[in-house]
């Protein structure tokens, strides 16, 4: 809404899901590689967003291959739904936002997509996650919240995923702890900055081991 009272004609609609169709052939014309974060302030595969728009962006990622493009869904049911149809690429991934284990049942439907690599955004992370399971995902990045009126994240919640992460080898980024003064905090854990990255590779069929790991 910021954005919308500032006059940016883009945001113009505020919440409101808006295709900008215009902006999909934007990344062919970067020949410099970068790492490009999709719908940072939407989800590409919110209900109201139409597959055929869904299919035109895999395409886009498709063809700019120089280019590692960062997904990232709250509508996991949706991803499921429609992935099978979708091009996937190596430079695709493909991640959901798990903040408590109210959410833990959307890595079951990550676990359908044939994405090089699957991640896990646990930001922000408002709960203790006992049950994490992390076959078959290539990446976790965690963080605090932040900003006024944020809810507090123990140090206990983060070593414990963080731990996990290391047991199953597992890549760990550790973004932030969050709060009110996100920088005064940092994102220092346990005397390391965290900055553990994937490595792309092709997926395998989810297997029956998986699936009962989620239930």
């Amino acid at each position: 809404m910021r954005l919308k009272a500032m006059g940016q004609p883009r945001y113009r609609n505020g919440f409101e899901i808006t295709l900008q169709r215009d902006l999909l052939s934007l990344p062919l014309k970067w020949s410099q590689p970068k790492m490009i974060f999709v719908n940072s302030m939407s989800d590409l595969f919110h209900d109201s967003v139409p597959e055929e728009f869904i299919q035109e962006v895999f395409a886009t990622m498709k063809a700019a291959h120089w280019h590692t493009f960062q997904v990232l869904t709250k509508r996991s049911e949706r991803l499921a739904d429609v992935g099978g149809r979708l091009p996937w690429s190596k430079n695709v991934w493909m991640g959901v936002s798990v903040e408590s284990p109210d959410f833990v049942h959307r890595i079951r439907h990550l676990l359908k997509v044939p994405a090089a690599v699957r991640f896990l955004s646990v930001e922000p992370l408002l709960a203790p996650i006992p049950r994490l399971p992390l076959s078959g995902i290539d990446w976790v990045i965690l963080g605090g919240e932040s900003g006024p009126g944020c809810r507090s994240m123990e140090e206990k919640w983060v070593r414990d995923i963080r731990d996990k992460c290391l047991f199953q080898t597992v890549p760990f980024f550790f973004k932030q702890w969050g709060g009110v003064r996100k920088k005064a905090t940092g994102r220092v854990l346990d005397g390391v900055t965290w900055n553990q990255m994937p490595k792309p590779k092709r997926r395998h069929p989810i297997s029956g081991r998986v699936k009962a790991e989620i239930r």
